[in-house]
């Protein structure tokens, strides 16, 4: 295996391990709301408060990340998240559990930053889609195994299960970032003066191309993350599901987009990154749609609905964070992309807490108004079209 594969499969393995910590609250919803008696609205705020603290100090992030080897400032981010998520696993009740996911959000989300950068770095445009598709295969991998074994595990002891298995991850990823990945400098040749951060808000904002990208990021997120948290919780409230087969649905979707996402990123080069991001941004509509309205449905038929959603919204994305990566220069990219992810960690916890807000909870249990939030969902994600169109890559 050549070095370039090495380096991608390790960022792969600390997407893969980023994306669950993030992703097994949502599924574990149903037993969190009854283990600590909270509402929607407050299980809501448990999942926005990571992407709040990420979004800042992706905020923060921007006006450093250019600065430094892209090997080294990883390496110490990456120890500050397995610290934060033994937190996590470590955690007693609600209270504390809030404050130790606000403070793996903060390194989770320069984490993610840097993983893009990274990948602009090393990876030229023409290989770019492919090497976005394997990254992004993470979500994929994490879907079909790392949810579904953390909800297993869950089920047989209980929720702080998962997270000492992710911590005990973390550490040997940790290792194949110091062997894989090497140090990562080319930025810092350039003879350029380092802005302060009022310049580098300036420069991102003066930018019309690079803000239509960070609002295309605004976008995807509401027409998403207004229907993924929720999604557990009301399967098994309105829809019928066990909390043990709502690992049916994250195996399901994960099985496909494991094959479809690498898929998706060799469609990116060959025909062109914005039409088929368009593609599947216009399938995604259905399976959102459709979700948002079930009733006490047979398994079978929400697996095919929910595989559905899984495929097109991964689907959406790889083509897009091809497109957002490359309206940026090599000198720029760690800080736009840090910007980016901010403003993108902000957008979803927004669009959490607004769901949450929307949402509400009946005398049997069931969640209401999951269609209203469908319907802005779908809004948003129309909106992005339009928008995808009038971006140009760079570099």
């Amino acid at each position: 295996m050549n070095k370039e594969k090495l380096l991608l499969w390790t960022l792969a393995a600390i997407n893969f391990i980023h994306i669950v910590d993030f992703m097994i609250l949502m599924p574990l919803g149903p037993q969190l709301m009854r283990i600590f008696d909270i509402s929607p609205r407050e299980f809501g705020l448990l999942v926005s408060c990571y992407t709040f603290s990420a979004g800042i100090s992706s905020f923060f992030g921007a006006f450093v990340l250019d600065r430094f080897d892209r090997k080294k400032i990883l390496v110490w981010v990456y120890i500050g998240f397995a610290i934060s998520t033994l937190g996590c696993a470590l955690s007693p009740s609600y209270p504390v559990l809030l404050a130790a996911r606000v403070i793996s959000g903060i390194f989770g989300g320069l984490t993610s930053a840097l993983i893009l950068a990274i990948i602009g770095d090393v990876i030229p445009d023409s290989r770019r889609g492919r090497a976005m598709g394997l990254v992004m295969a993470a979500f994929s991998v994490a879907s079909v195994l790392g949810v579904p074994l953390g909800l297993f595990l869950a089920s047989l002891s209980d929720w702080h299960t998962p997270f000492f298995l992710l911590t005990g991850l973390s550490v040997l990823s940790l290792g194949m970032i110091i062997k894989y990945i090497p140090n990562i400098t080319e930025h810092l040749k350039n003879e350029i003066v380092r802005p302060n951060p009022l310049l580098v808000i300036r420069r991102v904002t003066s930018d019309s191309n690079q803000m239509r990208a960070i609002t295309l990021s605004v976008m995807m997120m509401f027409g998403q993350f207004m229907i993924i948290p929720f999604l557990s919780p009301y399967t098994v409230a309105n829809v019928g599901f066990t909390e043990l087969q709502l690992t049916y649905i994250y195996m399901a979707g994960g099985a496909f987009t494991i094959f479809t996402s690498p898929w998706v990123g060799k469609l990116s080069d060959k025909y062109g990154k914005q039409k088929i991001f368009i593609i599947f941004m216009l399938l995604n509509l259905i399976p959102i749609a459709i979700i948002t309205h079930l009733g006490v449905t047979p398994i079978p038929f929400v697996l095919m609905i929910s595989t559905m959603f899984f495929v097109t919204s991964n689907g959406r994305y790889v083509p897009a964070a091809a497109i957002v990566t490359g309206t940026a220069k090599p000198e720029n990219r760690g800080s736009f992309l840090s910007f980016n992810s901010a403003v993108q960690q902000l957008a979803t916890g927004v669009a959490t807490l607004l769901a949450g807000i929307i949402i509400g909870e009946n005398a049997a249990g069931e969640l209401t108004n999951y269609n209203v939030v469908g319907y802005i969902a779908i809004a948003f994600s129309l909106l992005c079209i339009p928008l995808a169109l009038r971006i140009k890559v760079v570099s």
